[in-house]
């Protein structure tokens, strides 16, 4: 759907899991612009923000919070430790597992996405159509409930 098309469309036409995704696409688009500067892209960032929020964090519990494979996670975490941004260390309480840590380098390149993440917040979000507070609350239960529901059908 074009620009054009959209701005015209009546926004009770399109579904809500529609918008949030085109949201979402385009987010990834201006982080994978704006990181690339940095070395890294929209996927190895929630990992950054993963291994910063959780210190220490092996490549098993990343999978799981992020919703990727093991594998997958093993390649990112291969190429931010090549880039200098997360140091992997042999868990001494599983030696099967690494702990995954920040280094400086990986700290300053999660601040600097931070700040770029306030830039797009700042240029799409518009008070006037909705309280910022709201709407971070209601995505976040819309959050929840997606995630309660998928675990629903696992079992």
């Amino acid at each position: 759907m074009s620009l054009e098309e959209l701005k015209v469309i009546d926004a009770s036409a399109l579904p809500v899991g529609k918008l949030i995704s085109m949201i979402a696409r385009g987010h990834t688009i201006f982080l994978n612009h704006h990181l690339e500067e940095l070395g890294i892209n929209a996927s190895q960032l929630h990992f950054l923000f993963e291994i910063s929020h959780q210190k220490n964090i092996n490549q098993e519990k990343i999978a799981s919070r992020c919703n990727i494979n093991k594998g997958a996670v093993a390649r990112s975490i291969k190429k931010l430790e090549e880039r200098e941004l997360v140091k992997r260390e042999i868990d001494d309480e599983n030696r099967r597992q690494n702990k995954i840590s920040l280094t400086p380098k990986g700290e300053i390149a999660l601040k600097e996405s931070i700040d770029l993440l306030n830039i797009w917040e700042e240029e799409v979000f518009d008070e006037s159509i909705i309280e910022k507070e709201l709407l971070q609350k209601a995505l976040k239960e819309i959050a929840i409930k997606t995630i309660e529901l998928n675990q629903k059908g696992e079992k």
